[in-house]
């Protein structure tokens, strides 16, 4: 994918995301059941994911291999900082 495509696929699923978070007003605005809540909350989720997932290939696929062919030591780095945030982040 070249950037204008990432770009188009990212404003695509960012417009996906507002629609959830506008179902997901309406839905708690209309008292709807705990359930419903969650299973919108849970699409909003997976959409951030998914657009998580564009950033990170578009990341790797040009940002990083850059990195890995003039400053390796530096590509490690960065690459391990933005995966010792992500775990950071993870709550079970």
């Amino acid at each position: 994918m070249n950037n204008t495509d990432i770009r188009k696929e990212a404003k695509r699923r960012i417009n996906i995301m507002k629609g959830h978070l506008d179902a997901l007003s309406k839905m708690i605005r209309e008292d709807r059941s705990c359930t419903c809540l969650l299973d919108q909350s849970m699409a909003i989720q997976n959409s951030l994911k998914s657009l998580d997932v564009l950033i990170l290939d578009k990341y790797l696929n040009s940002d990083v291999a850059e990195q890995f062919r003039s400053k390796k030591e530096n590509a490690i780095k960065e690459l391990l900082e933005v995966f010792k945030r992500k775990q950071s982040r993870i709550i079970l």
